[in-house]
């Protein structure tokens, strides 16, 4: 009998009439039996097999890229940065078309949407030439794709593993909650890499508004393209995680699938090839970064490099143990060691107490620390800024510097064709001394430092971290308003920009029901958690 049939067996013996004690009892009894039911439904005892990423050359025997790169550069590697979403959808399509050896990808969310089914559906292509794809997907915020994933995994060079997963026996909600000491620890982790060649590693998950195809808003985000040495340890990164106890392969959860629907699949991918030109495919995999990169306009910058990724045991150890939140202490371990400057870029900006102590002791030094988020007109998580207001005048009072991203940025270029109408900022990157540039997956909040697991790289390089630094400190003006306090202490958003002056006294472009709940979060004692 099932565990579905159980609980309708236990269900139909419910009294409906006469003693309440036992009524209740067994009510009780019932809603035990599902709790203990959503905690030990998962199969992570499923039987798995162990693997690890092939060399360069085992890889892709006949690509001397990875050998050449070595003699040209030694143990530097190369970096290209991907800001655009048609350049970041279509590295990634052109480089799943050239794998001859193995594709391993890792992601927080995959979404079933178009960017969705042109990523897995090209995965399915390479397979069918023999390639070996590795897809392990974090599972809570990855909706409605067990059948999809399911059957992905049923083709023989495809395995499809789900991270820390809920249990299948009931309502996904009622499992996260019923067992949430476990299940709240999530894998945020971003990576892709083909042949152990190229990787992209930064911020973007997999959908649509991820890679700027959402008509009504445009996340603004960062990545980078990066090849040599450093492409191994991500490989190993990615291994630790494939092989974790806490990885399921997608069989365990016992999904009914007809095979013969990968035949629809390959003819959607197909008919996107078909599409030419106006086609999304084609304007992804020929952007214009894509082109530069095939005829040799743009090369790649050479430069040290290392990754520094949380591990899976992180997921299980204490909550806030600085042991294995191996990323956030060796940020802050850097940012101790600055000079002169810090600039954070992050969505997300909840420093807590510690954190916030941190950056005043550092401005203290006369280092300069300036931050870019979101404001509460373009955040997409409301009950994060509501959090981050909590610190802002303090660390305005102490000399941090805050610019706040407009909504509906001046003068911004159409996306997709398209002209959203609401702006996000979702890059994740510092630079400390405008020579070391960070690129990941990490947001400075309780989440990111302290519940999930993070990765990141570390790009030692004047030449890159100047340059990404003039970027955007030269589009501040454009792009953000400028947070100040003003003689009173009050804070102000100033916006000045070619002939648009403004001075604003409360959160501009906000929604008046988005500074409701603002307050209404500020009540609820959640800040842990965000």
């Amino acid at each position: 009998m099932s565990y579905n049939d159980r609980m309708i067996n236990i269900a139909t013996r419910l009294p409906v009439s006469g003693q309440p004690i036992r009524t209740l009892a067994t009510l009780v009894a019932v809603c035990f039996t599902l709790i203990l039911g959503a905690c030990t439904s998962v199969p992570f005892d499923y039987p798995r097999t162990a693997s690890n990423a092939l060399p360069p050359e085992v890889a892709n025997p006949g690509d001397t890229y990875a050998a050449d790169w070595r003699a040209a550069n030694g143990d530097k590697s190369g970096f290209i940065g991907l800001s655009d979403g048609d350049d970041a959808l279509g590295a990634r399509l052109a480089l799943m078309e050239r794998a001859k050896g193995t594709i391993d990808a890792q992601y927080f969310i995959l979404k079933s949407d178009q960017a969705g089914a042109l990523f897995v559906g090209k995965m399915l292509r390479a397979a069918d030439r023999g390639v070996r794809v590795r897809l392990l997907v974090d599972d809570i915020f990855t909706p409605r794709a067990d059948q999809a994933l399911t059957l992905l995994s049923s083709h023989p060079n495809v395995e499809v593993r789900l991270f820390n997963p809920l249990s299948r026996q009931g309502l996904k909600p009622w499992s996260f909650l019923m067992d949430f000491k476990r299940a709240n620890r999530r894998m945020h982790n971003k990576s892709f890499t083909v042949d152990n060649n190229a990787s992209i590693i930064g911020g973007r998950n997999i959908g649509n508004e991820y890679f700027e195809l959402k008509q009504d808003v445009k996340f603004d985000d960062y990545e980078v393209l990066a090849v040599g040495p450093v492409v191994e340890e991500i490989s190993k990164g990615f291994d630790a995680f494939w092989n974790s106890d806490l990885s399921v392969p997608m069989e365990a959860f016992d999904i009914s699938i007809d095979p013969l629907k990968l035949a629809e699949w390959r003819e959607y991918i197909a008919r996107e090839i078909a599409q030419g030109r106006t086609g999304t495919y084609s304007q992804a995999v020929n952007s214009t970064l894509l082109q530069d990169i095939r005829s040799g306009v743009r090369t790649p910058v050479a430069a040290q490099a290392s990754l520094v990724t949380d591990s899976p045991e992180k997921l299980q150890g204490a909550l806030g143990d600085e042991e294995l939140a191996e990323l956030a202490v060796d940020i802050g371990r850097r940012f101790r060691a600055a000079e002169s400057e810090i600039i954070i870029v992050t969505p997300y900006f909840i420093p807590g107490d510690r954190g916030a102590a941190l950056l005043e002791s550092i401005v203290s030094e006369g280092i300069r620390v300036l931050i870019v988020t979101n404001s509460l007109a373009s955040t997409n998580h409301v009950p994060v800024h509501s959090r981050y207001r909590k610190y802002r005048a303090r660390l305005l009072a102490a000399g941090v510097e805050f610019h706040e991203i407009r909504a509906d940025i001046v003068g911004d270029k159409k996306t997709w064709g398209l002209n959203p109408e609401l702006v996000t900022l979702h890059s994740k990157a510092s630079v400390i001394d405008r020579s070391t540039i960070f690129i990941g997956s990490l947001n400075f909040d309780p989440r990111s430092l302290l519940i999930n697991t993070e990765m990141g790289l570390f790009i030692e390089s004047p030449e890159v971290g100047q340059a990404f630094a003039n970027r955007l400190l030269g589009d501040l003006d454009r792009t953000t308003y400028r947070v100040e306090l003003d003689k009173h202490g009050t804070i102000i958003w100033r916006y000045d920009f070619e002939e648009r002056h403004e001075v604003e006294t409360s959160e501009p472009q906000a929604s008046w029901g988005r500074r409701f709940m603002t307050n209404v979060y500020r009540l609820l004692p959640i800040e842990g958690q965000l």
